[in-house]
Protein backbone atom coordinates (compact mmCIF):
# COMPACT_ATOMS: atom_id res chain seq x y z
CA UNK A 1 0.00 0.00 0.00
CA UNK A 2 3.03 2.14 1.24
CA UNK A 3 4.60 0.95 -2.56
CA UNK A 4 1.39 2.78 -4.40
CA UNK A 5 0.92 5.93 -2.15
CA UNK A 6 4.10 6.42 -3.10
CA UNK A 7 3.76 5.99 -6.97
CA UNK A 8 0.62 7.90 -7.23
CA UNK A 9 2.49 10.70 -4.99
CA UNK A 10 5.34 10.60 -7.45
CA UNK A 11 3.17 10.79 -10.11
CA UNK A 12 0.75 13.76 -9.08
CA UNK A 13 3.60 15.71 -7.95
CA UNK A 14 6.96 15.18 -10.44
CA UNK A 15 9.91 17.29 -10.15
CA UNK A 16 10.05 20.47 -11.61
CA UNK A 17 12.07 19.32 -14.44
CA UNK A 18 9.13 16.82 -15.48
CA UNK A 19 6.96 19.52 -15.16
CA UNK A 20 8.83 22.17 -17.21
CA UNK A 21 9.41 20.03 -19.50
CA UNK A 22 6.12 18.11 -19.90
CA UNK A 23 4.73 21.44 -21.64
CA UNK A 24 6.80 22.05 -24.99
CA UNK A 25 6.23 17.75 -25.24
CA UNK A 26 2.55 17.79 -24.91
CA UNK A 27 2.71 21.08 -27.00
CA UNK A 28 5.04 19.27 -29.81
CA UNK A 29 3.06 16.33 -29.97
CA UNK A 30 -0.09 18.40 -30.53
CA UNK A 31 0.94 20.40 -33.37
CA UNK A 32 2.74 17.21 -34.84
CA UNK A 33 -0.78 15.03 -34.72
CA UNK A 34 -2.62 17.62 -35.95
CA UNK A 35 -0.33 19.37 -38.96
CA UNK A 36 1.44 16.11 -39.70
CA UNK A 37 -0.43 12.85 -38.35
CA UNK A 38 -3.74 13.56 -38.38
CA UNK A 39 -6.86 13.74 -35.89
CA UNK A 40 -7.74 9.93 -35.91
CA UNK A 41 -3.45 8.91 -35.51
CA UNK A 42 -2.10 6.88 -33.14
CA UNK A 43 0.13 9.80 -32.06
CA UNK A 44 -3.11 12.10 -31.96
CA UNK A 45 -4.29 9.47 -28.89
CA UNK A 46 -0.96 9.98 -27.23
CA UNK A 47 -0.36 13.30 -27.25
CA UNK A 48 -3.74 14.16 -25.97
CA UNK A 49 -3.12 11.94 -22.33
CA UNK A 50 0.24 13.63 -22.24
CA UNK A 51 -1.19 17.19 -22.66
CA UNK A 52 -4.07 15.86 -20.29
CA UNK A 53 -1.07 14.75 -17.55
CA UNK A 54 1.17 17.94 -18.22
CA UNK A 55 -2.19 20.49 -17.52
CA UNK A 56 -2.71 18.65 -14.02
CA UNK A 57 0.50 18.44 -13.04
CA UNK A 58 0.87 22.30 -14.09
CA UNK A 59 -2.03 22.92 -12.12
CA UNK A 60 -1.18 21.06 -9.30
CA UNK A 61 2.04 23.32 -9.52
CA UNK A 62 0.59 27.13 -9.88
CA UNK A 63 -2.63 26.56 -7.74
CA UNK A 64 -0.45 26.68 -4.48
CA UNK A 65 1.33 29.84 -5.56
CA UNK A 66 -1.86 32.08 -6.86
CA UNK A 67 -2.58 33.29 -3.32
CA UNK A 68 1.33 34.43 -2.71
CA UNK A 69 1.18 35.97 -6.18
CA UNK A 70 -2.38 37.39 -5.92
CA UNK A 71 -0.98 39.11 -2.65
CA UNK A 72 1.82 40.78 -4.04
CA UNK A 73 -0.21 41.63 -7.46
CA UNK A 74 -2.82 43.53 -5.54
CA UNK A 75 0.20 45.47 -3.62
CA UNK A 76 0.58 47.13 -7.24
CA UNK A 77 -1.27 51.08 -7.07
CA UNK A 78 -2.65 50.05 -10.70
CA UNK A 79 -3.67 46.32 -9.56
CA UNK A 80 -5.09 47.86 -6.54
CA UNK A 81 -7.20 50.90 -8.38
CA UNK A 82 -8.58 48.65 -10.33
CA UNK A 83 -9.90 46.63 -7.77
CA UNK A 84 -11.23 48.90 -5.84
CA UNK A 85 -12.02 51.97 -8.18
CA UNK A 86 -15.23 50.93 -10.35
CA UNK A 87 -15.38 53.42 -12.26
CA UNK A 88 -11.69 52.93 -13.28
CA UNK A 89 -12.57 49.70 -13.87
CA UNK A 90 -15.32 50.27 -15.90
CA UNK A 91 -13.54 52.90 -18.12
CA UNK A 92 -10.53 50.49 -18.46
CA UNK A 93 -12.73 47.59 -19.23
CA UNK A 94 -14.63 50.26 -22.23
CA UNK A 95 -11.42 51.03 -23.83
CA UNK A 96 -10.59 47.68 -23.49
CA UNK A 97 -13.48 46.41 -25.45
CA UNK A 98 -13.56 49.65 -28.04
CA UNK A 99 -10.16 48.37 -29.13
CA UNK A 100 -10.59 44.67 -29.53
CA UNK A 101 -14.14 45.64 -31.31
CA UNK A 102 -12.17 47.87 -33.86
CA UNK A 103 -9.61 45.10 -34.57
CA UNK A 104 -11.89 42.54 -35.60
CA UNK A 105 -14.17 45.33 -37.40
CA UNK A 106 -10.93 45.88 -39.46
CA UNK A 107 -10.06 42.22 -39.65
CA UNK A 108 -14.11 41.52 -40.91
CA UNK A 109 -14.17 44.25 -43.25
CA UNK A 110 -10.58 43.32 -44.86
CA UNK A 111 -11.46 39.69 -45.01
CA UNK A 112 -14.60 40.79 -46.83
CA UNK A 113 -13.24 43.04 -49.08
CA UNK A 114 -10.52 40.16 -50.18
CA UNK A 115 -12.53 37.23 -50.57
CA UNK A 116 -15.73 38.85 -51.68
CA UNK A 117 -17.46 37.61 -48.76
CA UNK A 118 -21.21 38.79 -47.60
CA UNK A 119 -20.55 36.22 -44.53
CA UNK A 120 -17.31 38.77 -43.18
CA UNK A 121 -19.23 41.99 -44.67
CA UNK A 122 -22.16 41.69 -42.62
CA UNK A 123 -20.31 40.33 -39.77
CA UNK A 124 -17.93 44.04 -39.99
CA UNK A 125 -21.17 45.74 -40.65
CA UNK A 126 -22.69 44.70 -37.33
CA UNK A 127 -19.03 45.18 -35.43
CA UNK A 128 -18.70 48.75 -37.07
CA UNK A 129 -22.05 49.62 -34.89
CA UNK A 130 -20.65 48.07 -31.57
CA UNK A 131 -17.58 49.95 -32.07
CA UNK A 132 -19.78 53.43 -32.90
CA UNK A 133 -21.50 52.59 -29.47
CA UNK A 134 -18.59 51.99 -27.25
CA UNK A 135 -16.59 55.24 -29.14
CA UNK A 136 -19.13 57.13 -27.74
CA UNK A 137 -19.12 55.56 -24.12
CA UNK A 138 -15.70 55.54 -24.03
CA UNK A 139 -15.58 59.25 -25.10
CA UNK A 140 -18.33 60.03 -22.04
CA UNK A 141 -16.30 57.83 -19.27
CA UNK A 142 -13.62 59.78 -20.51
CA UNK A 143 -14.67 63.23 -20.40
CA UNK A 144 -17.35 63.33 -17.63
CA UNK A 145 -16.66 60.30 -15.77
CA UNK A 146 -20.03 58.40 -14.57
CA UNK A 147 -23.11 59.10 -12.58
CA UNK A 148 -22.16 63.09 -12.42
CA UNK A 149 -24.77 63.90 -15.13
CA UNK A 150 -27.75 61.69 -15.44
CA UNK A 151 -29.31 63.46 -18.18
CA UNK A 152 -26.74 63.33 -20.58
CA UNK A 153 -25.84 59.67 -19.42
CA UNK A 154 -29.95 58.81 -20.23
CA UNK A 155 -28.73 60.38 -23.57
CA UNK A 156 -26.08 58.46 -24.24
CA UNK A 157 -28.15 55.10 -22.95
CA UNK A 158 -31.16 56.18 -25.48
CA UNK A 159 -28.90 56.41 -28.51
CA UNK A 160 -27.23 53.52 -27.74
CA UNK A 161 -30.84 51.64 -27.75
CA UNK A 162 -31.35 52.99 -30.89
CA UNK A 163 -27.90 51.53 -32.49
CA UNK A 164 -29.07 48.58 -31.06
CA UNK A 165 -32.33 48.31 -33.41
CA UNK A 166 -30.61 49.63 -36.47
CA UNK A 167 -27.38 47.16 -36.31
CA UNK A 168 -30.27 44.32 -35.54
CA UNK A 169 -30.63 44.79 -39.35
CA UNK A 170 -26.86 43.95 -40.21
CA UNK A 171 -27.31 40.82 -38.00
CA UNK A 172 -30.89 39.78 -39.00
CA UNK A 173 -28.84 39.50 -42.87
CA UNK A 174 -25.71 37.72 -40.89
CA UNK A 175 -28.56 34.68 -39.88
CA UNK A 176 -30.04 35.23 -43.12
CA UNK A 177 -26.77 34.57 -45.08
CA UNK A 178 -26.28 31.56 -42.84
CA UNK A 179 -29.43 30.23 -43.56
CA UNK A 180 -29.46 30.48 -47.49
CA UNK A 181 -25.79 29.72 -47.94
CA UNK A 182 -25.70 26.51 -44.78
CA UNK A 183 -22.32 27.95 -43.93
CA UNK A 184 -20.42 29.09 -41.16
CA UNK A 185 -17.66 30.03 -39.21
CA UNK A 186 -14.91 27.29 -39.58
CA UNK A 187 -12.19 26.51 -36.84
CA UNK A 188 -8.83 24.62 -37.65
CA UNK A 189 -8.21 21.55 -35.04
CA UNK A 190 -8.74 22.61 -31.75
CA UNK A 191 -8.72 26.02 -32.01
CA UNK A 192 -12.95 25.45 -32.16
CA UNK A 193 -12.29 24.72 -28.32
CA UNK A 194 -10.23 27.70 -27.20
CA UNK A 195 -13.08 30.06 -29.18
CA UNK A 196 -15.93 27.81 -27.25
CA UNK A 197 -14.03 28.37 -23.94
CA UNK A 198 -13.57 31.77 -24.91
CA UNK A 199 -17.19 32.74 -26.14
CA UNK A 200 -18.78 30.76 -23.50
CA UNK A 201 -16.42 32.77 -20.98
CA UNK A 202 -17.43 36.25 -21.98
CA UNK A 203 -21.15 35.39 -22.30
CA UNK A 204 -21.11 34.09 -18.83
CA UNK A 205 -19.56 37.41 -17.77
CA UNK A 206 -21.76 39.45 -19.69
CA UNK A 207 -24.87 38.04 -18.04
CA UNK A 208 -22.80 38.30 -14.39
CA UNK A 209 -21.73 41.81 -15.20
CA UNK A 210 -25.41 43.23 -16.16
CA UNK A 211 -26.52 42.09 -12.19
CA UNK A 212 -23.68 43.01 -10.75
CA UNK A 213 -23.66 46.62 -12.01
CA UNK A 214 -27.43 47.04 -11.60
CA UNK A 215 -26.74 48.91 -7.97
CA UNK A 216 -24.87 51.54 -9.43
CA UNK A 217 -27.20 54.11 -11.30
CA UNK A 218 -25.30 54.98 -14.48
CA UNK A 219 -26.86 54.37 -17.51
CA UNK A 220 -23.74 54.97 -19.20
CA UNK A 221 -22.28 51.82 -17.02
CA UNK A 222 -26.04 49.94 -17.99
CA UNK A 223 -25.51 50.74 -21.51
CA UNK A 224 -21.81 49.07 -21.58
CA UNK A 225 -22.97 45.78 -20.02
CA UNK A 226 -25.95 45.51 -22.48
CA UNK A 227 -23.45 46.12 -25.54
CA UNK A 228 -21.29 43.38 -23.95
CA UNK A 229 -24.21 41.16 -23.33
CA UNK A 230 -24.93 41.79 -27.62
CA UNK A 231 -21.60 41.27 -28.60
CA UNK A 232 -21.23 37.98 -26.35
CA UNK A 233 -24.43 36.57 -28.14
CA UNK A 234 -23.71 37.35 -31.73
CA UNK A 235 -19.98 35.19 -30.51
CA UNK A 236 -22.44 32.47 -29.49
CA UNK A 237 -24.08 32.42 -32.34
CA UNK A 238 -20.72 32.59 -34.78
CA UNK A 239 -20.04 29.26 -32.54
CA UNK A 240 -22.48 27.57 -33.24
CA UNK A 241 -22.24 27.80 -36.87
CA UNK A 242 -18.97 26.44 -36.85
CA UNK A 243 -19.36 23.97 -34.35
CA UNK A 244 -22.47 22.83 -36.90
CA UNK A 245 -19.56 22.95 -39.67
CA UNK A 246 -17.01 21.16 -37.37
CA UNK A 247 -19.09 18.04 -36.43
CA UNK A 248 -21.23 18.01 -39.09
CA UNK A 249 -21.17 13.45 -39.91
CA UNK A 250 -24.36 13.76 -42.70
CA UNK A 251 -26.39 11.80 -40.52
CA UNK A 252 -28.74 14.01 -39.50
CA UNK A 253 -31.08 15.75 -41.59
CA UNK A 254 -29.42 18.22 -44.44
CA UNK A 255 -32.40 20.77 -43.19
CA UNK A 256 -31.03 20.31 -39.40
CA UNK A 257 -28.19 23.11 -39.78
CA UNK A 258 -30.26 25.59 -41.46
CA UNK A 259 -33.32 25.37 -38.65
CA UNK A 260 -30.84 24.86 -35.43
CA UNK A 261 -29.19 28.39 -36.91
CA UNK A 262 -32.07 29.85 -37.92
CA UNK A 263 -34.05 29.40 -34.66
CA UNK A 264 -30.63 30.61 -32.44
CA UNK A 265 -30.36 33.53 -34.69
CA UNK A 266 -33.96 34.54 -34.59
CA UNK A 267 -33.69 34.18 -30.65
CA UNK A 268 -30.67 36.31 -30.61
CA UNK A 269 -32.02 38.85 -32.91
CA UNK A 270 -34.99 39.41 -30.60
CA UNK A 271 -33.01 39.25 -27.76
CA UNK A 272 -31.05 42.24 -29.24
CA UNK A 273 -33.73 44.27 -30.64
CA UNK A 274 -36.02 44.16 -27.07
CA UNK A 275 -32.69 44.95 -25.65
CA UNK A 276 -32.92 48.29 -28.08
CA UNK A 277 -36.51 48.88 -27.29
CA UNK A 278 -36.03 48.77 -23.79
CA UNK A 279 -33.17 51.22 -23.50
CA UNK A 280 -35.26 53.56 -25.47
CA UNK A 281 -38.48 53.62 -23.74
CA UNK A 282 -37.06 53.14 -20.40
CA UNK A 283 -34.57 56.05 -21.33
CA UNK A 284 -37.38 58.29 -22.31
CA UNK A 285 -39.41 57.75 -18.86
CA UNK A 286 -36.56 58.50 -17.21
CA UNK A 287 -35.99 61.76 -19.21
CA UNK A 288 -39.13 63.15 -18.85
CA UNK A 289 -39.58 62.44 -14.84
CA UNK A 290 -35.95 64.21 -14.88
CA UNK A 291 -36.99 67.31 -16.67
CA UNK A 292 -40.39 67.84 -14.47
CA UNK A 293 -38.69 67.76 -11.50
Amino acid sequence: MKHIIKFLYGFLFPGAVVVALSVPISAGLLIYAFLIAGDDSPVAYVSYVVSAYSLIIVCIRVVPWIPKWSRRVQKNPFVSQYMEDIPFKMRMSLYASFAVNFLYTVVNAVTGICYHSPWFGSLAAYYICLSIMRFLLVRYAHRYGFEENLTAEWRRYRLCGVILVIMNLALAGLVILAVTLNEGFEYEGVLIYVMALYTFYITIMAVVNVVRYRKYHSPVMSAARKVSLAAALVSMLSLETAMLSQFDTGITSPYFRQIMTGSTGAGVCVIVIGMGIFMMIHSTRQLRQNKKE
